[in-house]
């Protein structure tokens, strides 16, 4: 398969991608880019279905109208975390192997690899890539919020599942992920003057250092449990006891029986107030469910590493405490693999990159992947005959 000589096409979308403005909460840019890729894939004979959403991006499915059960499901999102201007402040742009600018890594890069991985089949006369369908979500950064029952609808009946996100640094791809979930911890007082009569005053700030202080002792990191307050607010002014404050949490676990027994914990400790008088508010839960390497993603992953060998290259897996949309699909038993994207890293920062070396080579192997899976199935279904 001639991947190769696509490299400068492939760049010329992706620098189009990446100078839109698309964080979770733009909608006018993520459907943007979906309107690009939707055209793109309306040409290699595919139907889009738009699922609207209202205030965030337009999730597309992709599928092939000569196929109507297919046996791979393909996920990927179209949403950064950067907010809007960013990509006027620091547009695409390419320093010897590597490209740079918001979303080039995660995920924009693996848009387009999913896009020539499927044209590259069907130029080869390889009907493998009317097997697949495609799911583009649009708020994967903010915990997939709509698109988590579309995903498992999606998935649901789907012999494998085969997730976007980009590899590691070293080019590892993911079987394992920790489960995570956000909490919100909002407190009210009682405001005062801090001169005239705080005594008057009930401190919501000293009630969520009380809680701080409390939710930090969960933290089991040997066992893969971690709690961080990452942002508090609080307070009108210095000389004010303070009458709210809030704490935004974020959890980590290695199991849905730790997720169990966390939330339970956390719940017990904003239970009832340290300072009397303050009011405790608790929301949030903890929404992804942990990516187990069970046998069946383990067989997946050594298809993938056997693909690779023969590629020529040296496929790794690893597991991570970052969450993704594999874990919804994982947690329902179907054979799941992560970080199939091109490699790079620093995703979600100035210096996010991607190597480019790894753009087309990486695009070849989920083509291939893509090619060797169908096979498998088909071998089922003559066996099963």
């Amino acid at each position: 398969m001639d991947v190769q000589s696509k490299e400068k096409d492939m760049l010329m979308l992706l620098e189009e991608l990446v100078n839109i403005d698309s964080g979770s909460y733009q909608k006018k840019g993520i459907d943007k880019v979906g309107s690009i890729l939707r055209k793109r894939f309306e040409t290699l004979g595919y139907d889009i279905k738009e699922i609207e959403q209202r205030k965030r991006g337009n999730h597309l499915i992709i599928s092939h109208p000569k196929v109507t059960m297919p046996s791979i499901l393909i996920v990927a999102h179209m949403d950064t975390v950067f907010p809007e201007g960013t990509a006027e402040k620091r547009p695409f742009k390419i320093e010897g192997n590597r490209a740079y600018g918001p979303g080039v890594i995660d995920m924009k890069a693996s848009l387009v690899a999913v896009l020539y991985a499927l044209e590259t089949l069907r130029e080869q006369g390889d009907s493998s890539y009317k097997h697949v369908k495609v799911l583009l979500t649009t708020d994967e950064e903010i915990g997939s919020i709509t698109s988590r029952s579309l995903i498992e609808q999606e998935a649901r009946g789907m012999s494998y599942v085969l997730v976007m996100e980009p590899a590691r640094k070293d080019g590892s791809v993911v079987t394992e992920r920790r489960g995570n979930g956000r909490f919100t911890l909002k407190v009210r007082g009682r405001a005062a003057h801090s001169g005239i009569e705080p005594e008057k005053g009930r401190s919501a700030i000293e009630e969520l250092a009380h809680k701080i202080v409390k939710l930090y002792e969960l933290n089991d990191h040997e066992h893969g449990v971690s709690i961080n307050v990452g942002i508090i607010e609080g307070g009108a002014a210095v000389n004010t006891v303070s009458s709210r404050a809030v704490g935004h949490i974020d959890v980590r676990v290695a199991t849905q029986e730790q997720a169990e027994e966390l939330a339970h914990k956390i719940e017990e400790v904003c239970a009832s107030s340290d300072v009397r008088g303050t009011i405790i508010e608790l929301t949030g839960d903890i929404n992804r469910p942990p990516m187990i390497k069970d046998e069946k993603i383990s067989e997946l992953f050594h298809i993938v590493q056997n693909v690779g060998k023969e590629l020529g290259l040296t496929i790794k897996d690893t597991k991570t405490g970052g969450g993704s949309d594999a874990s919804f699909t994982a947690a329902l038993g179907i054979p799941t693999i992560d970080g199939l994207g091109p490699v790079g890293g620093n995703a979600h920062s100035e210096k996010e990159y991607l190597e480019i070396p790894s753009f087309t080579e990486r695009t070849l192997l989920l083509a291939k992947v893509i090619q060797r899976l169908v096979q498998i199935q088909d071998n089922k279904a003559y066996a099963g005959a």
